[in-house]
Formats: structure tokens, C-alpha cells, sequence
């Protein structure tokens, strides 16, 4: 937000009489008050005069009361892009700015009225180009109640496709963004999640993590909801964790009766929808409004024999409604005042008004009753018999790997700024900054993009913003790195590594690499990189050594498929068939769909081409299973994973279907039709075949039905050994039958779903036209139930969080210079095991934003103790800064946690769960209870930068390297060509 925005910005303060009085901030005597302290005393000050709760409108008792809720849902991004959907010219239909213009303008019309608004995305870039006056105007409609946020995150995130992390990180933005332009004023009380397609239970714990009191849904699975309706179940409390203390992670939850839509026939928005105005004279030809009473009454009616409460809910809005506010807002005036007549004329008993969801939800937990409850999710999601959306979890995979790539990035950006401190920009690199890849990650969340249900031209803008916000990042590391190490270099980022292309490594003799860990623990890394020559001398300050195997595979000798994998520390042995497969598409699928052809897919071969290479450094198996599908099979020394890279691409459509193409590993398990999947990333979730947990399914969609969002990991377990595989992406998965599980890898469609893209799936190379050719990997561990937690848990962080690999040429001095330093470490002591590093980013001033999580769940680790509470000591852990106090709020930093409260609710299982009593904060002393995540605002100062040569040992190496790397660890490597004769490579 630029110089005018800031000063504009209105503090409240309270009059002694009790009243709240506009102080605008630039007028206010005396110093100037730095932003990140001022958002501390925002936090510190709820008492403050606020919207919120309290200026709900009043509400009639013992009848019927209808919340009237006007709102406009603005896809961050979907049939065009972010910046069409913002600025589109006044004829177009969709134009946010214009928008929230016209809604300001009406507001100001009739004091009665009022309005929600969501995506920070669009408001904040709005917001940005009003006049001091307009931003005034604004602050005193939400100090009034009038314009409230909702959910408040930069976008609607995706709730299948989406990172746990990645979620925190855009809530984080849009809600910072809100409380430091309205203070608490802005602060939502509710989560808005009303078109993502399905719902994840994580998204309902961070959202109870974050401090809201309630979430609404518009989409739920149509035969859940016809059961919910007939049972008056369409209000319930969500328990989203089994391992944190209730109600730590329960949510109020309401399904919406008309997805986010008005009820049929009273849409008044006069460019999206052609319903008939409210004519109130009675002369005249199309007077209607005694129907519409009438009318109106029927479906009020109707709908409160669904709930519970004397309360109902309707939104009056839908997608890029309000373009003409006043059209909308004269009809629901009129609707409004008629229908409250009828309490006089004909003893009416309901009550209409404007309302919000907040205020719904005050209303319906002052009812005081007692809810039923849901430990399960809400996937997947079907519209209608066989059209289930599971087809998203895998679409645009490409894009789902960029992102995923992007948040590691954005961490290590993160980490080495704040690490760095001011001096991050002091370099001659130029300005660099993380908040563009900040925001880019931010809008790639939304429901539409990393989901991949947007149009191609889109989605390429979403991967161009991306990009940008890379190039930003990659001068701040620049500048972090120079400081750090004490040299000013030429880095360069390879981008290309997954095409095997770093012109660096490639082209140069000697150069060297640096290594980057923003884990908070030592890793063993493989480094590949693409060279011009197999003979490299690699020069390593420590030495290294590669340890022994822990894992065999074995191939059938005349299929060439995978057949067996041995643990050989558990002596497991498994037999395991993987093979590609793929179902044809039918008309349906599409972008969202999966609706296959066949109950039964298609083997791509199941005798692929292979031959072996082997080394002292790494074994592979090269399968090629057809011109447009192959894999190699991949062991590294001391690592207990099977690695399998996939390449699957271009896939051929010349036969005129669409193909759905798959990886499927085939077990003797005996299973009984269950399997599992992690839910965001975090906890994990059972599923059964043709089941479930709170409501009878009628399966119409045998394959489709069964598939679920596979974040980071699916697994197949009998009552002793458990098959984890785990993803570098979100996919869809299933296991469709007992010991078996697919993941789908790559989709290629020739129809549109019907679902609004009215584009099909066709994905095509830029350059070559043809379509586009993906690659990724899936890591299988074989382990026995006890400790198979341990083993996927820490390697799926491991995944998340990649070392950063960056390269310079060699100018002689940094290698030899005494005053450079080869390694560098963030952390004085490593992290235990059992916790993470979730974020160390730069808040402002001398403010830094630190999130530690505890990565077990209660009971996972039955061998050990990873699954019970840590306690940390934050003094003296990071080595270039000093914790000089610590303030913890909650998980998306806009309260502090001991003045947070929420409202309670009474279930079946148990009365009103009392929120756990606030402790004294002891930095020293920091406890983590198993699946918590604990956030701070660390004052830090830094120290002062020491430099330090250190010695090279010698390591004789080809191109792939083993390296020992530790925690928040910079690493300096050297590679020179030399003359060595390696063994060699032996056929199969």
C-alpha cells in the first residue's frame, strides 16, 4: 500500500461517553508510528470500538427471521484474467471495479442497507486507487457493520489441491491487509467458502486456528444435502482434527440452500439475470408484488424446515453481481418493506432484513441448541448422478507442479530475508522483494487456478505471474547470498532442471554450487545436474560418504515391470506391480469431471523397454512403456525410498478420446476396500470404497466416485505392512480394489464438462503445438505400520521443502579467499524431528512473522515418541538474530491468542467445549502439542555479519553428487572437470 493509502488509514478511538470517534492517523501529534508497530497495537487494543458483532441489525423473536445477504462472488481469475475481470470496460458484465463503485454508491443511498465482500486479491488493488475521500467513506461503512469482510483471505482457496502451508500464507496476506487498513473493524468472524468443489477437514482446522467462529458452504455432494434437508442436518459442527484438543479445531458449520445463488425468480441483478422487478403500484399492468410476497413467503417457508433455529439465510448475489448495485438494492428495499407489512396486515410471522453471515451466526448460536457432528470431509463432490469433480484433483498437472515448486521457493526467499535482515537489498543485484511471489502464490490458491479449472490463456497468465514474482525473489537471494557467504557473485537459477538443461553446468568447466536447506534439520540429498562431461572432481568442505542400502527392486525379467520391494532394515518383502494405465474419457469429462469411458483402464504396455545403469552413486531401471510414456526407477545409497520419475507425453487423441492416464501399483494387501489420503498436506484421512462416513451413498460413478485428492501422499495398509506413495504434486487417487492404488498422473480431454470453462483439456506445448509432455515423481516407502508414519511423515517435509540449488561461475576468489564462507548455518541447534519450520519471513522493521508446527498426529509414532508434545527453547536458536520478545497470535497473525476468543456450541457428543486457559509465554519454554501450529511476532536485532573461511576436502564424483546438508544451512561446492575412468554402464 503506497504513502497515500497509509495515511489516509482511520484509527478509533472511544469518546468517554462511549461513542467511537474517526481520528484520521496523519493528523495524529507526534512521532511517526512505524506500520508493523502500528499493527501490533491493533492487535493489543480489542476493547477498541469495532463493527464486528455489535452492530448487527435487530431481530424479532419467536417468528421467522429471513437474512437478506447482498454479495458478489469475483473469481480471482477463471474464464479470464485477473487483470480482465478488474478493469473490463463498462459494457463488459464482469468488472470488479466498477463493482465495488457502484456497491459503495448504493450503501451510501440507504442506511438500512448492507453488503459483504471477499477476495483482498481485488480490494486491495481497488482500495489502492481511491481518493483519501473515497477511503473514508469506505472505513465509516465498515465501522458501521454496513460493508463487512468475509473470509478476508487474498482469494476463495481451493480446498482439494491446495498446500496447508500455501493456505496459511494467502489467509495471512488478506487478513494483514485488512487490519492494517480497518483495523478490527475489518476483521472477518466468518469464513465465506461457497464455491470451492468440496471441502477439506484441514481447511475447516486452520480456519478454527485462524479465530472464526463459523464457515459457510455453498457446495456439498447433491445427495448429502438432500439428507441433510430431510434430517434438518444443514447446520452441524465440524471437527477437523482428531488429534487437537476440542474446540481448538471445530467449526460451525452452514450449508447454504442455494449454492451461493437467490432463490428462482428473485435475481434482480439487471446484467446477469432477467427476473421481473418488485412493482409495487397497483394500477399498474405488471404489478407483481403481492405474488411476490406471496411467492416469497412459500420459499422462506419452505427452506425453515431444513434448519433448526428461527433464522434462515439467503443470499442475494452470485458471480460478478452488482455491477449496477442499485438495480439489486431498489428491488430488495421494496421486497424488504412488503413482506414486513404482511406482519401487520395479515399476522405474517416473518421478519425480512439485511443481514451478513456474521450476524446469522450470532443469532443461530444465541438459539442455544445442540448440533450434530462431522469428523469426515466433504469429498467428493457431485453435482448430479455420475458427474463427479474429482477430475480437477489432477488437471493442468504442469501447473499444479509450479506452484507447488513456487511455495518451496517462496520459503527460502523468505527464510534467507529474514535471516538477512535489512542488508537483504544492499547489494549491487538491484531491488529485490518476495511480496510479488508472495501475492502470485497468493492468487494461484484460488479456486480456480491451482485447481486448474480455468481457460488455457489463463492459466498461462497465472504461470506469468508466477514467473515475475521469481524473478524478484531470485535478486533478493542474490543480495542474501552475497551477504551471507561475503563475496558478490553471478547466480544463476537453473529453471530448466526437469527438462535436464542448466547452460551453466553444461557449458563451463568450473563453477560452483551453493546449497541452500530451509529445512530446520540435516538432509541427505542427491544433486543431479546436467554436465557436458561425466568426469567431475567435486570439492567438498566436509568430506562425504555414502552409506549403505537400506531398500532393494526387483524386476520380472521378461515383463521388465516392477514386481517386488524389500525393506531390508524391517526384512519386508513385498511383491508390487506398477504399470501406466488410462481410462477413455466420455463426452462428460472435462476440466472438472472425471467421468471414464470404462470401469476398467487400459494398459499403455505391460512390457515396457528397459535397460539398467548402475553406479556406485545411484542405480536406475529406464522403462519405456511407449513413445509417450516411460519412467525410470531410481535407488540411492542410505536413502530408504524408491524413486519413480515419470514422463508421460504428448498423449495421443488421433482414436478420438480422451485419456485419463494412470500409475497403479497392484499388492496382494489385503486391504478390506480401504485406503488412505492426507488431507492439505497434514493429517490423514481413511477412505472406503462405495462408502460414506455420514450418509448412504449411492454409488453412480463406480471409479469417479472413489477417487479422492491426493495432496502429498496415499497409502494401502493390511494389519502389518503399509505401501506409502508419495506425490510431488496434487493428484487424484483411489484404490479401486484391495491391494491396489492409482494415482492419475496427466489428463487429456477432447470435450468441455459443461461446468462454465466451454473449453476442453487440451494442453499444448507453446513451442511445438503438441501436447504437453509432464514429468514428475512418486517416492514408495515399504514399511511396518508402527513406524511407517515416521518414514512418510519426514520425507513428505522433505518433498515440501527442497533445498534451493544455485550456481556461479568460478572467478577464482571464492573458493580460494580466506575471508569467504563455504557454510553457513541459520540455526544454532537443530529442530527435534517432530517439528517444523512452517515460516521465518520478514513481517517489518524488526519484526519478524515465525510459525513452528508439531508434523506428528496423537498416536502415529507407537515405536517412539515423535508423537508427543515438544518442548522448543527459542533463545539463542537462530545465528544472525536475537529474539528480543515475542508476541503470539493466531494463525494467521491478525489477533493475539490470549485475547481471542470464539463462540461456543453445545453437540450430541459433548456440552460446550471451554476454550483452553492462555499461559504465560516463555520463549524458552515453547510446548507444541501433537498437529499444533504455534505463530509468533518476533522483535528480533541482528547481528553483525562474521565472516570465516573454512578448509576443502577432496571427493572424486561424477555429475550426481551425495551431499550431507544442515538445517537453514548455505552449502559451497566446487566443480572441476578431471580425467577419471568410471566404470561402466551394464544393459539389461
Amino acid at each position: 500500500m503506497g504513502p497515500e493509502a497509509c495515511d489516509s488509514r482511520i484509527n478509533r478511538d472511544q469518546d468517554p461517553d462511549g461513542t467511537c470517534k474517526p481520528v484520521t492517523n496523519s493528523r495524529v501529534p507526534g512521532p511517526h508510528i512505524p506500520s508493523f508497530l502500528l499493527l501490533l497495537m491493533l492487535l493489543a487494543a480489542p476493547e477498541t470500538c469495532a463493527s464486528g458483532y455489535q452492530t448487527c441489525p435487530k431481530v424479532q423473536p419467536n417468528i421467522l427471521n429471513v437474512h437478506l445477504v447482498a454479495h458478489t462472488h469475483n473469481d480471482v481469475g477463471w474464464l479470464k484474467t485477473v487483470d480482465e475481470y478488474l478493469y473490463e470496460s463498462e459494457t463488459s458484465p464482469e468488472c470488479v471495479f466498477h463493482i465495488l463503485n457502484s456497491v459503495v454508491k448504493a450503501l451510501q443511498a440507504q442506511p438500512t442497507r448492507r453488503f459483504i465482500y471477499v477476495e483482498m486479491a481485488f480490494f486491495s488493488r481497488w482500495w489502492q486507487q481511491q481518493t483519501k475521500k473515497m477511503q473514508k467513506v469506505v472505513q465509516d461503512l465498515v465501522h458501521q457493520g454496513r460493508l463487512e469482510f468475509a473470509n478476508g483471505g487474498w482469494v476463495m482457496n481451493d480446498e482439494a489441491t491446495t498446500h496447508y502451508g500455501a493456505i496459511v500464507d494467502q489467509m495471512t496476506l488478506g487478513l494483514r491487509f485488512l487490519n492494517d487498513t480497518f483495523g478490527e473493524d475489518g476483521r472477518p468472524h466468518v469464513a465465506w467458502h461457497i464455491d470451492p468443489f468440496g471441502h477439506s477437514r484441514e481447511q475447516a482446522s486452520l480456519f478454527a486456528q485462524m479465530g472464526f467462529d463459523g464457515i459457510f458452504l455453498g457446495r456439498i455432494d447433491y445427495q448429502d444435502k438432500t439428507m441433510r434437508e430431510n434430517i434438518r442436518e444443514m447446520e452441524l459442527v465440524w471437527k477437523g482434527s482428531s488429534s487437537l484438543q476440542p474446540p481448538t479445531a471445530d467449526l460451525f458449520t452452514i450449508v447454504l440452500p442455494n449454492n451461493y445463488n437467490p432463490p428462482p425468480g428473485l435475481c434482480w441483478d439487471s446484467i446477469q439475470c432477467d427476473d421481473l422487478p418488485v412493482v409495487k403500484k397497483p394500477h399498474r399492468p405488471i404489478h407483481n408484488a403481492n405474488k411476490l410476497v406471496k411467492y416469497f413467503l412459500e420459499v422462506a417457508a419452505n427452506q425453515a424446515h431444513h434448519y433448526n433455529s428461527n433464522h434462515i439465510i439467503m443470499t442475494m448475489g452470485s458471480d460478478f453481481h452488482y455491477k449496477q448495485a442499485e438495480s439489486w438494492f431498489k428491488n430488495l428495499d421494496k421486497l424488504i418493506q412488503l413482506v414486513n407489512a404482511q406482519q401487520q396486515v395479515n399476522k405474517s410471522q416473518v421478519h425480512v432484513l439485511y443481514s451478513t453471515p456474521a450476524c446469522y451466526l450470532q443469532e443461530v448460536n444465541k438459539a442455544n441448541l445442540t448440533w450434530s457432528v462431522k469428523q469426515d470431509d466433504f469429498f467428493p463432490y457431485a453435482d448430479f448422478p455420475n458427474q463427479f469433480w474429482t477430475g480437477y484433483y489432477t488437471s493442468r498437472p504442469a501447473l499444479k507442479r509450479y506452484e507447488r515448486l513456487s511455495y518451496n521457493f517462496l520459503q527460502v526467499c523468505n527464510q534467507l530475508e529474514a535471516q538477512v535482515g535489512p542488508k537483504a537489498n544492499s547489494r549491487r543485484y538491484g531491488f529485490g522483494s518476495s511480496k510479488r511471489l508472495r501475492e502470485a502464490m497468493a492468487v494461484l490458491q484460488h479456486h480456480d487456478a491451482v485447481s486448474g479449472t480455468s481457460r488455457q490463456f489463463v492459466a498461462d497468465d497465472y504461470a506469468r505471474q508466477l514467473a515475475e514474482g521469481w524473478g524478484k525473489c531470485e535478486v533478493l537471494l542474490s543480495s542474501a547470498l552475497a551477504q551471507l557467504i561475503g563475496s558478490e557473485e553471478q547466480f544463476t537459477f537453473c529453471h530448466k532442471l526437469n527438462y535436464s538443461i542448466c547452460l551453466l553446468s553444461q557449458t563451463t568447466s568450473r563453477f560452483h554450487i551453493i546449497v541452500y536447506n530451509p529445512l530446520g534439520r540435516r538432509v541427505n540429498l542427491m544433486l543431479r545436474l546436467p554436465v557436458s562431461t561425466s568426469n567431475f572432481l567435486v570439492l567438498h568442505p566436509n568430506g562425504q560418504t555414502v552409506p549403505s542400502e537400506h531398500t532393494r527392486a526387483i524386476f520380472d525379467t521378461h515383463s521388465g515391470l516392477l514386481k517386488e520391494i524389500e525393506n531390508r532394515d524391517q526384512k519386508l518383502v513385498l511383491p508390487v506391480y506398477q504399470a501406466f494405465f488410462w481410462y477413455n474419457a466420455n463426452s462428460l469429462s472435462g476440466a472438472y469431471v472425471f467421468t471414464p469411458d470404462n470401469l476398467k483402464p487400459l494398459p499403455v504396455n505391460l512390457s515396457p523397454e528397459i535397460h539398467l545403469v548402475k553406479t556406485a552413486l545411484v542405480q536406475e531401471v529406464h522403462q519405456k512403456f511407449s513413445d509417450w510414456c516411460s519412467q525410470v526407477v531410481r535407488l540411492y545409497p542410505g536413502q530408504r525410498q524408491l524413486e519413480l520419475e515419470w514422463t508421460v507425453g504428448p498423449i495421443p487423441l488421433e482414436d478420438g478420446f480422451g485419456k485419463e492416464i494412470i500409475s497403479r501399483f497392484d499388492t496382494m494387501l489385503k486391504t478390506r476396500g480401504r485406503f488412505y489420503t492426507d488431507s492439505n498436506g497434514r493429517e490423514i484421512l481413511e477412505r472406503r470404497r462405495n462408502y460414506r462416513p455420514t450418509w448412504k451413498l449411492m454409488q453412480t460413478g463406480p471409479v469417479a466416485g472413489n477417487y479422492y485428492p491426493v495432496n502429498s501422499r496415499i497409502y494401502i495398509m493390511d494389519g502389518n505392512v503399509q505401501l506409502t506413495v508419495l506425490t510431488d504434486r496434487s493428484q487424484g487417487g483411489s484404490s479401486m480394489k484391495d491391494g491396489s492404488l492409482e494415482l492419475m498422473v496427466h489428463r487429456m480431454l477432447c470435450s468441455d464438462d459443461g461446468k462454465g470453462v466451454n473449453e476442453p483439456l487440451l494442453e499444448l506445448d507453446r513451442e511445438n503445438r503438441q501436447g504437453l509432455i509432464v514429468r514428475g515423481r512418486h517416492l514408495v516407502l515399504l514399511d511396518r505400520i508402527q513406524s511407517a508414519a515416521v518414514e512418510h511423515r519426514l520425507l513428505a517435509e522433505k518433498v515440501v521443502l527442497a533445498p534451493q540449488v544455485v550456481l556461479t561461475p568460478d572467478s577464482g576468489r571464492l573458493w580460494s579467499h580466506r575471508g569467504i564462507r563455504k557454510q553457513f548455518s541459520g540455526l544454532l541447534r537443530e529442530l527435534p524431528r517432530a517439528v517444523r519450520l512452517l515460516t521465518l519471513a520478514h513481517w517489518g522493521g524488526n519484526t519478524l512473522l515465525l510459525r513452528l508446527e508439531h508434523q506428528f498426529a496423537v498416536g502415529e509414532d507407537t515405536d517412539g515418541n515423535l508423537s508427543s508434545p515438544v518442548t522448543l527453547d527459542l533463545t539463542n536458536l537462530f545465528s544472525t538474530f536475537t529474539i528480543i520478545s515475542l508476541q503470539e497470535t493466531t494463525l494467521a497473525a491478525n489477533q493475539l491468542r490470549d485475547r481471542a476468543s470464539r463462540l461456543q456450541w453445545t453437540t450430541e457428543d459433548d456440552p460446550p467445549a471451554s476454550q483452553a486457559p492462555h499461559q504465560s509465554l516463555d520463549f524458552a519454554a515453547i510446548t507444541l502439542q501433537p498437529m499444533e501450529i504455534r505463530t509468533f511476532l518476533a522483535s528480533v536485532q541482528w547481528k553483525h555479519s562474521q565472516g570465516g573461511g573454512d578448509t576443502p576436502r577432496r571427493a572424486r564424483a561424477p555429475s550426481t553428487m551425495g551431499l550431507v546438508n544442515l538445517g537453514l544451512t548455505i552449502l559451497l561446492l566446487l566443480l572441476q572437470t578431471i580425467v577419471i575412468k568410471l566404470p561402466p554402464t551394464s544393459p539389461r
